[in-house]
């Protein structure tokens, strides 16, 4: 074998790895890498707000840096709690550390979005990202200009400084320059800003581009929140071994009991005892025992046992009807809007609450199938729509069970939110065919579905009710005159008359209360319609 047909094996660190592979993360062209570096800055500001129950303000400032290189400047400024100075480089300068691999629901599952900004910046334009950070009541600023050294994983400070924080600001503040396509990103995130604000309507957003026209500005139109996300453990339906290796490793001689009471989500120890009479192992065992197949059967039965406590909910931040309502009516300018919000369910142990909106009317534009919204964690999914699971349902539904007659005035917003979302591919832009997520998600649409039934039923009866009124009215008129010609008797007592008897028999007092009705139905048709007693029609 000559020195030429050697093979040779080398090692690549994070950042080398996801460097080379950016397209996994979204940076696969210059204009997803704009859309996809605004997107992932804007989610890092919202988490660092709502977690801390901050109304968020966020500032988006696009420049060119160099227009004949294509160059683009990207500012993003948010109003959260900052970033501890010592903290600033490993956030922006190493892959895989982050505040995100606790069990709750974030926006993010990787951590990896700003570090991807920062090896994508380096990589096309070899500039270093620009951080200024204070957190909440700090003295001063933190301000460092960073790069990643790529062979080593670890952050490289180009230069750093405090400065006086005179106006007592708290927050953090990114610019950027990487190589972009504005012009074809601009409508993409402009897109994105305004599903953004149908789900987080309590956020204001500033965005201004290099020309006049590119400013835009989404207002706060509630201060009402959603309560953040508690910390959680991992239910016993979802772990694995390594897992549970790395829980040994903190106390070898920990005895079992007390290791499944203390690592693992709803477990007491009268379920303890249950799961270990049902594995046939002693309470007083020392963790550290479990090892090779032993450690490998633990798990497997983990996995079996049924008598677990369904996953408590207290790790996930859904939206809530109201403000859901909210949002959708303030982007989408709808006639009427539906929401509702589904018990909490699981999927191999991860709980998850599934969401939904029907807008109905107003400003939508007509098409030939329901317009879709799709969001995870609050996070919009943009591209990818023909491989989500809520497109798969939303088209099997037959909406004409449901007086819907296309092309439709006609939107679904569905939002799933879990502490680990089940994407279809690395580019997190589709959820995946999960038997539980699809059963909600089904009953989650059905369910806004039959009150849109109910709403379109009941405005048929008002038009058929208005209709028969005027009918009514006209030819009462004409009798009015005849009889008051013939029997010489005052027109406006028999005008009265049979008026009086038309409102009698369609059972109505007044016009003006019939019109009243009929508007004060479309203005409050989301509250209406709520009977969990109507039956879903046949398929």
């Amino acid at each position: 074998m000559g020195t030429n047909d050697i093979v040779k094996f080398e090692a690549l660190s994070p950042a080398e790895f996801f460097r080379r592979n950016r397209e996994i993360a979204g940076f696969s062209n210059p204009t997803r890498a704009v859309y996809q570096t605004i997107r992932e800055l804007v989610e890092n500001s919202l988490d660092a707000t709502e977690t801390f129950k901050i109304l968020p303000s966020i500032k988006i400032y696009i420049d060119y840096a160099d227009q004949s290189r294509n160059w683009v400047s990207i500012y993003v400024e948010d109003n959260g709690i900052g970033i501890p100075g010592d903290e600033i480089p490993n956030v922006f300068g190493r892959v895989f550390y982050s505040s995100k691999y606790r069990i709750k629901q974030h926006r993010g599952i990787f951590g990896l979005g700003a570090k991807m900004v920062v090896l994508y910046a380096q990589s096309t334009t070899n500039t270093p990202i620009l951080v200024r950070s204070a957190p909440l009541k700090s003295d001063v600023i933190y301000e460092y200009q960073l790069m990643i050294d790529i062979t080593k994983n670890e952050p490289v400070i180009v230069s750093q400084r405090t400065l006086e924080n005179k106006y007592a600001w708290h927050g953090t503040a990114i610019k950027v320059v990487l190589e972009g396509d504005w012009p074809k990103a601009k409508r993409r995130v402009e897109e994105y800003l305004r599903r953004t604000a149908m789900v987080a309507p309590y956020a204001e957003f500033v965005l201004r581009g290099p020309d006049e026209d590119d400013a835009i500005k989404i207002p706060r139109i509630t201060t009402k929140m959603p309560d953040p996300p508690e910390e959680g453990l991992p239910h016993p339906k979802s772990v694995d071994v390594e897992l549970i290796k790395q829980l040994i490793q903190r106390d070898p001689s920990m005895p079992l009991l007390e290791f499944l009471v203390e690592n693992f989500d709803g477990v007491g120890e009268t379920i303890a005892k249950t799961f270990l009479d049902f594995v046939g192992l002693p309470p007083d065992m020392p963790v550290g025992k479990l090892v090779n197949d032993e450690l490998v059967n633990f798990v497997t039965k983990m996995r079996e046992f049924n008598g677990w406590r369904r996953p408590r909910a207290d790790w996930l931040s859904p939206i809530g009807e109201d403000i859901l309502a909210e949002g959708v009516k303030f982007i989408l300018r709808p006639e009427v809007v539906f929401t509702v919000t589904r018990k909490p369910s699981s999927y191999m142990g991860n709980p998850f609450i599934v969401e939904a909106a029907l807008a109905w009317g107003g400003s939508i534009e007509p098409s030939d199938k329901p317009i879709i919204y799709r969001f995870a964690n609050k996070v919009p999914l943009i591209y990818d729509e023909g491989n989500d699971v809520v497109r798969k349902i939303v088209d099997e539904i037959d909406w004409t069970q449901y007086k819907v007659k296309f092309p439709a005035s006609l939107a679904i917003v569905v939002h799933i939110c879990s502490t680990k979302i089940p994407y279809a591919s690395a580019g997190k832009e589709a959820i995946a065919e999960v038997p539980e997520i699809e059963s909600e998600v089904r009953n989650a649409v059905r369910e806004v579905a039959r009150k849109l039934r109910l709403y379109i039923t009941r405005k048929e009866k008002e038009q058929e009710l208005l209709m028969k009124y005027a009918i009514f009215s006209m030819y009462g008129e004409e009798v009015a005159n005849a009889l008051s010609y013939v029997s010489k008797a005052d027109l406006d007592e028999l005008r009265g008359s049979i008026n009086a008897l038309i409102r009698e028999k369609l059972k109505i007092r007044s016009l003006e209360e019939l019109l009243t009705n009929t508007a004060n139905n479309a203005e409050n048709g989301s509250n209406e319609g709520n009977s969990d007693q109507e039956h879903e029609p046949s398929s």
